[in-house]
């Protein structure tokens, strides 16, 4: 872990930065009141403070530059992320090398509008309400953007983000936003102060036992952090890690059979665990499917529910399941005709799939 450095008061002068017409959110405007779980983040205390861009800089050039623009593709290709983040519905088009929204999910998809188009292969898409994080995968990189005057603008960036961020969350309670370097172990915290939305990097944690290992993404519960199984270099047995979100310190280690070891994400829906699987511990997508346990005690017996095949029909490669109010949306790849699915739960039953993409 990097030591964290105290930054003289007097650079906090950089956090505000007033523009003509409209106002980027957060810069000047009153904030609305924040969750009284955490404490606030007074930008003194950190490790990195973001490098704003030239469209950060200057937002009226930026309202010049950045039209609204089309997606255009006819389709998605290996979509691994949708939320919905006030009046806008996000997909993150991982191999199209894009983010893009639109007001409704009725949308055709060469009609959403993009967001994002400066990075390879995001994954995921965090946000708070006023800015937005997204993970640029194979550049190493956290882009934060900002919407201004109806358009999304790239505002800051944070270089050299541990080896391929895969998957971002903003946790209200602790105000941060997490996002997991998936082949070192390692979490990057990022924050802002209540009357600002420079962004900071206040903290990076590690967990040594998984540093060897792709671990996919993260699930925070309460006050634990779950990391699934995934496929590691030096041997370690496939196993789903349970940590205290404050210290990151390992509390629990659930060993998984070898043919869910690649997983991709965990959901908590009622009293079960949701596990989306994309490969066996060889790599291999043919054991590809979506599973439910009660317990992760039962995973290292077998005793889990395959409820892909069963209700979402295809044979595809399921990757994230995300929620917006009671409705829960899973991302595939490896097929066209179906990419998105949405479903609710209800005491149980699995009911309402549909294909949305």
């Amino acid at each position: 872990m990097l030591r964290k450095r105290i930054i003289a008061a007097s650079l906090c002068a950089l956090l505000s930065v007033t523009f003509a017409g409209c106002s980027l959110p957060g810069r000047n405007d009153t904030q609305d009141q924040e969750p009284a779980a955490a404490a606030a983040f007074d930008g003194t205390e950190y490790i990195k403070i973001s490098e704003v861009t030239e469209d950060g800089e200057d937002i009226d050039v930026a309202g010049e530059k950045k039209e609204l623009l089309m997606s255009l593709d006819l389709s998605l290709s290996v979509p691994t992320y949708i939320t919905k983040v006030g009046d806008y519905w996000f997909i993150v088009d991982c191999y199209h090398n894009k983010v893009i929204y639109s007001e409704s999910l009725d949308t055709p998809i060469q009609a959403w509008y993009v967001m994002c188009d400066e990075v390879i292969q995001p994954h995921t898409l965090a946000s708070d309400g006023k800015v937005y994080l997204v993970d640029d995968t194979e550049n190493n990189r956290v882009l934060v953007y900002e919407k201004y005057c109806d358009k999304f603008v790239n505002s800051q960036i944070f270089e050299d983000i541990g080896n391929r961020p895969h998957f971002s969350v903003y946790d209200e309670n602790s105000r941060t936003f997490y996002v997991w370097s998936s082949e070192s172990g390692e979490m990057y915290l990022f924050k802002h102060t209540d009357d600002s939305t420079r962004m900071y990097l206040t903290d990076i944690r590690k967990v040594n036992e998984i540093s060897n290992t792709y671990v996919r993404s993260f699930t925070i519960i309460d006050d634990e952090i779950y990391f699934v199984s995934g496929l590691s270099s030096d041997g370690s047995a496939p196993r789903v890690l349970v940590c205290d979100l404050n210290s990151f310190k390992v509390k629990k280690s659930y060993p998984v059979p070898d043919e869910i070891a690649g997983m991709v994400q965990m959901t908590r829906i009622e009293d079960m665990f949701y596990i989306t699987i994309s490969t066996d511990i060889t790599g291999n997508q043919d054991y590809a499917t979506l599973i439910r346990t009660r317990s992760l005690e039962d995973l290292s017996e077998g005793e889990y529910e395959d409820i892909y095949s069963e209700y979402f029909i295809g044979g595809g490669t399921p990757y994230n399941i995300s929620q917006v109010g009671d409705t829960y949306f899973l991302t595939e790849h490896r097929l066209i005709d179906h990419q998105i699915w949405s479903f609710n739960v209800q005491d149980g039953s699995i009911i309402n799939v549909k294909t949305i993409f």
